[in-house]
């Protein structure tokens, strides 16, 4: 398994382009897969709590596909990335120009103290130098009682098999350390930062690939990503997981 010195590869990123909506032979699809449950659950969870549109910010926002959905539910949203050619993509989605869209490093936001309502860390813990700092940043920039949403991978034998050894085996184009396995985090671990910041995890639930779905199997036997493939929330932390804190 990987040592921690071994640095995750976050450059290609910026080669994705159209790639980041389009495309099944790539594993951003995979992430597109994962945005189609994952960003009705945000929505839900935030109608649920505030009932009005209310400020987000999306940290490490990437291509846009959680920044484009929650802004047509009428929020103020802001997203932060420090890949300059995933922004670029996100602003020519952004036909309105309603999303504020900013270069900004996850570990050293540039926002005032309890500048929003919620904040969402999706597919971004595991790609930094360190996941605490980047809550740490993210708790500050939090509005008391405000959410905090994220999504990561449990550290254990069976999310380095289907996480990053399963995703090089059936996606086609993987870049090599897309994810390196000592940057993964036990949700004990993660439970323990967020509290020291304050913060009480609400929600805690696993993501894990639904075998049902013909997409599934596609993926299997032909490599292929196409829109039938889906995720699923389950009980089981073992490999990825999303949860909501509050504050």
């Amino acid at each position: 398994m990987e040592t921690q010195n071994c640095k995750v590869n976050n450059e290609f990123y910026d080669e994705l382009d159209n790639y980041w909506h389009e495309g099944s032979d790539h594993p951003i699809a995979l992430l597109r897969a994962e945005n189609r449950i994952r960003n009705p659950w945000i929505q839900e969870a935030i109608q649920k709590h505030f009932n009005h549109p209310i400020s987000i910010l999306d940290v490490g926002c990437g291509g846009g596909l959680l920044t484009g959905y929650l802004k047509d539910f009428g929020h103020q949203v802001t997203g932060v990335d420090l890949s300059n050619g995933s922004l670029e993509v996100a602003r020519n989605k952004d036909k309105e120009n309603l999303i504020t869209y900013l270069e900004a490093d996850a570990l050293q936001l540039p926002f005032d103290d309890e500048s929003f309502d919620v904040v969402c860390l999706m597919d971004l813990l595991e790609h930094v130098p360190s996941y605490q700092k980047a809550l740490e940043e993210a708790s500050r920039v939090l509005k008391k009682g405000g959410l905090l949403f994220f999504h990561t991978f449990n550290r254990n034998l069976v999310s380095h098999i289907v996480i990053i050894k399963g995703v090089e085996w059936f996606v086609k184009n993987t870049p090599k350390n897309l994810h390196v396995y000592s940057f993964f985090i036990k949700p004990k671990e993660l439970s323990s930062v967020l509290e020291n910041q304050g913060l009480k995890i609400d929600t805690l639930k696993g993501l894990i690939p639904d075998a049902k779905s013909p997409g599934f199997w596609r993926m299997l036997f032909k490599k292929e990503l196409k829109e039938d493939f889906r995720f699923k929330f389950s009980k089981s932390l073992l490999t990825g997981y999303v949860g909501m804190a509050k504050k």
